[in-house]
């Protein structure tokens, strides 16, 4: 069964991008995390220009988000008033990085731009991430103690503004959690992402947030800067696809209900350990389509900067 997209322009296969959306559904509520670094390739993979497949993203990270944040509300998985900060400064990063989507269309350069960013932020995220885990897994194997950084200090204690977040457990300045979230915020605008693979190691590395209540915190901040910047999409560059990400949608609700149950199984280096082997093959991957096919991303950026 096959439907036309007004936007993206093309006929696709209604259940091919179901099962799409239940995939990247089930990743959210398993991780916290938005999983358009996963959607929005794919959709390119798909043949979607990058803009439409950018902006589409977004309306369905939105959507599955949702879902999967009232799951882990409902296992008390969720710091609201850390939330609330990071919500604060990922709309500030977004009305930014949608300003900047519609430069890049105009000069033709979007494409490029947006795989060399997925490139270098999956391949470091993914790596550090990848590191980590496995000396947690390591050290939990040989039975030796793997540390508790929640209570250590760091830079981030000496800054001001300090705020205290109960279930975090935590009494740090306002300033880094709203400059995580603004930093998201961008990526969202630009590539497409709810931002979950820089935010939840930010949170867990830097801030000593614990692993639990990053996941439902992570997926609170999702929903209202996807919202933001679903809006400004949609209004601005005129690159979201409602015909599409309802399709994506239907599959990515009932994915993330899922998702959040398999999460809830495992241990957080894990969990950790998971998402960052699916960050690192997303980000090879599409560096592979950079070296061995450059010509086809020249040909298609001039196209798609013209049609705003």
């Amino acid at each position: 069964m096959h439907i036309y997209l007004p936007i993206a322009e093309m006929s696709v296969n209604v259940l091919l991008f179901l099962g799409m959306g239940w995939a990247v559904g089930f990743l959210s509520g398993m991780f916290g995390v938005g999983g358009g670094f996963l959607l929005t390739p794919l959709l390119m993979f798909m043949g979607v220009p990058t803009a439409v497949a950018v902006g589409t993203g977004s309306m369905h990270i939105l959507a599955s988000s949702v879902s999967g944040a009232i799951a882990q509300y409902q296992r008390r998985n969720v710091d609201v008033k850390m939330g609330i900060v990071l919500v604060v400064g990922g709309i500030v990063g977004s009305i930014i990085g949608v300003a900047l989507m519609k430069l890049l269309r105009q000069i033709g350069q979007f494409d490029l731009f947006v795989s060399l960013s997925y490139v270098t932020f999956l391949g470091a995220v993914g790596a550090l991430m990848m590191i980590e885990s496995l000396g947690s897994i390591r050290k939990r194997q040989t039975a030796q103690p793997v540390p508790h950084k929640t209570r250590q200090h760091n830079w981030v204690h000496g800054l001001p503004l300090k705020m205290r977040f109960h279930r975090s457990k935590l009494y740090i300045s306002a300033l880094p959690p709203a400059a995580i979230g603004a930093f998201v915020g961008f990526m969202a605008a630009i590539m497409g992402v709810g931002g979950g693979f820089v935010m939840v190691p930010a949170m867990i590395y830097l801030l000593r947030v614990p692993t639990s209540v990053v996941i439902g915190t992570s997926l609170f901040q999702i929903v209202f800067v996807m919202a933001a910047t679903t809006f400004l999409q949609a209004i601005q560059n005129k690159t979201v696809d409602v015909v599409l990400a309802l399709v994506l949608i239907i599959g990515g609700v009932i994915g993330a209900q899922f998702g959040a149950a398999a999460g809830g199984r495992l241990k957080g280096e894990q969990l950790r350990f998971l998402l960052a082997a699916l960050v690192l093959l997303v980000g090879l991957r599409i560096g592979w389509d950079l070296i061995t096919q450059p010509t086809e991303l020249y040909s298609i950026g001039p196209v798609i900067g013209g049609a705003s």
